[in-house]
């Protein structure tokens, strides 16, 4: 409760006039030097706010912005690049791997177009990721390896209805249309497991065997070694877009997969793309 303001006898330090069970609180000043330093940053400060953008409706009284400071550079920039950039602009990805200074400048300007672009779903180091984010570093394959295939996936984008010449097809929900029932898309499941070795039921394996081939064949192959020309993966080995669990593969039977990748043509320069096309290659599994 409030008392008198009074000098502590054991500090020599005045009080501040209040007490909480007999104990007195100090009003100790704040060192000089602290205050000095903050009366400074406070001037400072309000100079700073007169000089630069403070606000969105104010500029500063210099005009300096940092994006004004950084256009000259990256002009500067563009146009000392200018030159390599329309090699790689009229040179297809052939051209670029075959010529050792168009490769080295194609494979770093590619790993920076991978990392703004490509890495958010295929992972900084091309290694995918769980969820339908295939892996671009090893051999396995939806559309093809090749500097084309690569090049062409990279233009026209998967199932975005962005462009024409997109890739991907749909795959049915099998179940979810009611094309298979429940217990059949495990039989499948089974089936497929099997093309691995990894069947644990026989007996629905071998149903899931004709289910199989009136469902899935014509895009996954008699024998689960898919098809790059319909974007249908592979299932005779043990590389999963979604998880090769048994509960994963009937998800993926019953409900569909369908990924989804942009169209990076009219969003990239065509060397860009070219760029990118040689740096997944580059990355360990082009063909």
């Amino acid at each position: 409760m409030p008392t008198k303001i009074e000098k502590d006898e054991i500090s020599g330090q005045m009080t501040t006039g209040h007490e909480w069970d007999g104990l007195k609180e100090l009003n100790t000043p704040l060192p000089k030097w602290w205050l000095y330093i903050l009366y400074a940053t406070i001037a400072f400060s309000a100079v700073w706010v007169v000089l630069y953008p403070s606000a969105p409706f104010w500029e500063g009284t210099t005009g300096w912005t940092a994006r004004g400071a950084l256009a000259p550079q990256m002009q500067a920039e563009q146009a000392r690049m200018a030159p390599m950039m329309a090699r790689l602009r009229d040179a297809t990805p052939e051209q670029i791997a075959a010529d050792p200074e168009l490769r080295a400048f194609a494979v770093a300007g590619g790993r920076a177009a991978f990392a703004n672009a490509c890495a958010g779903c295929h992972g900084a180091g091309g290694q995918g990721a769980p969820g339908g984010f295939p892996s671009l570093a090893d051999d396995d394959w939806i559309y093809g390896g090749s500097f084309d295939a690569i090049q062409h996936t990279i233009r026209h984008g998967v199932r975005a209805n962005e462009s024409d010449e997109q890739r991907g097809i749909q795959m049915p929900a099998f179940v979810q249309t009611g094309m298979l029932t429940r217990a059949q898309a495990e039989d499948t499941a089974e089936f497929v497991l099997g093309l691995t070795g990894r069947s644990t039921d026989a007996a629905a394996a071998q149903r899931g065997e004709a289910l199989y081939a009136e469902n899935c064949a014509s895009c996954h192959g008699d024998r689960g070694e898919g098809n790059r020309d319909m974007g249908a993966p592979r299932l005779n080995d043990r590389i999963w877009l979604y998880g090769g669990d048994k509960a994963s593969v009937v998800r993926s039977i019953s409900l569909s997969r369908a990924g989804v990748m942009p169209a990076w043509q009219g969003r990239l320069d065509p060397a860009t793309i070219n760029m990118l096309t040689v740096y997944v290659h580059a990355l360990g599994g082009g063909e």
